[in-house]
């Protein structure tokens, strides 16, 4: 069976932490969302084919020809315009039949085995607390699908689509029959349809197990969180005699955690990484290759990218750093709102509720902050921008 992974998009509601990699390549508990994805369809598939678009080439080298023994092969999406356009790109390699997932969703293994056991067409669904936000799934009595509503007032099931599918090669032709939707997009909802309306059967397999569509900066922090809760005590790197470490810390070969750091798992510190003395890290948290927290930093629940710097004298707590980032000293983050609301954060231009009541920055790769610097909860950083000493920051910072 193939593993089909949907991996063009630009991700720009994740930005500015895709403004220079693609979405799947971001980290949580330490590796890329697209490895995550791997892992999950591991044991079902015999080939993966990695739909590439946006830095597609990034996407390649990181994962190259093979996947912990399973071969990979790629396809370009150049012109992304719709889930089932997507697909499409992989009937070039495809024939025989295949699972489809995204490259930044997060399941458990017992999804995509669902897929593979189910018969012919199928979609994965879950049930959901209020539906109106997704497309909705109806069941005929001999339980295959009878028909799918997007986003609907009146949902007439709480079963929701999780946006992972299962298709025998014959869909392609039904893409190709699809038309562009109001979105100007070829939605394989629509390609859903077109099946059963010539009498194809589509089994609908029910999933209740971790779904999370990592699609915004905070959801890439819940991510991490879910993840970093299996991890188990691993330490290989430099430990000094006078470091504490509790619970679930991984310290991985060729990292140092020098005198005076308390360490409280689950936390991973990635290969290069240094830190301390006297720092304090907690709560799921990730310190990226050749990252540097340094003299009396608390970091807590946030992931540090690679070669991030927060030297000296600061606080970082929910955050996101991008690669190369450095905070000047001094500089906090603030988490929490004082009026106990769930924090705000601007996704391509509008105000979002992020149902957090903590959560911190998310700073682009190479951003930079000079000393005494605070920043408010829910501020992003550009890639490549700077504040200069001393300021307040309460909102957006682009790069001029």
């Amino acid at each position: 069976m193939y593993g089909v992974v949907l991996a063009a998009g630009q991700g720009t509601r994740m930005r500015p932490l895709t403004d220079r990699r693609p979405k799947p390549l971001l980290p949580a508990a330490g590796r890329p969302l697209v490895e995550h994805v791997f892992d999950a369809c591991i044991d079902v598939v015999d080939e993966f084919v990695v739909v590439v678009g946006y830095r597609g080439e990034d996407v390649i080298d990181r994962l190259g020809d093979a996947y912990r023994g399973t071969p990979i092969s790629y396809v370009e999406q150049a012109d992304p315009a719709g889930t089932a356009h997507a697909i499409e790109q992989a009937g070039a390699v495809v024939d025989d039949r295949f699972i489809v997932l995204n490259g930044d969703v997060l399941v458990d293994s017992a999804l995509p085995a669902s897929l593979a056991a189910a018969d012919g067409h199928a979609i994965a669904t879950t049930p959901v607390e209020d539906p109106r936000s997704y497309g909705v799934v109806s069941i005929d009595a001999d339980g295959s699908m009878a028909s799918i509503v997007e986003k609907p007032d009146d949902p007439p099931t709480n079963l929701a689509n999780v946006g992972c599918y299962a298709f025998e090669p014959e869909v392609f032709e039904y893409i190709d029959r699809t038309e562009k939707s109001d979105r100007g997009e070829y939605e394989i909802t629509d390609t859903l349809d077109l099946l059963l309306s010539d009498g194809h059967d589509v089994s609908v397999v029910e999933y209740d197990g971790r779904w999370l569509d990592v699609g915004r900066p905070w959801e890439l922090l819940r991510a991490n969180e879910l993840l970093l809760a299996d991890v188990e005590r691993d330490v290989r790197g430099t430990v000094a005699e006078g470091a504490q470490l509790e619970g679930d810390v991984v310290v991985e070969d060729g990292a140092t955690v020098r005198d005076g750091v308390h360490i409280e798992g689950p936390v991973v510190i990635m290969s290069g990484a240094e830190v301390g003395p006297n720092a304090y890290l907690r709560g799921a948290t990730v310190v990226g290759p050749d990252a540097h927290v340094g003299h009396a930093v608390e970091v807590k629940n946030s992931i540090l990218m690679s070669d991030a710097a927060v030297p000296h004298l600061s606080y970082v707590g929910d955050s996101v750093l991008g690669r190369d980032v450095n905070l000047g000293a001094g500089t906090k983050v603030a988490n929490l709102r004082h009026d106990d609301s769930s924090v705000e954060m601007t996704v391509k231009g509008e105000r979002v509720d992020t149902g957090r009541r903590k959560l911190g920055v998310v700073l682009g790769d190479e951003a930079k902050t000079g000393i005494n610097v605070s920043l408010n909860a829910g501020v992003k950083i550009a890639s490549g921008a700077g504040v200069r000493p001393g300021e307040t920051v309460m909102r957006d910072v682009d790069r001029d």
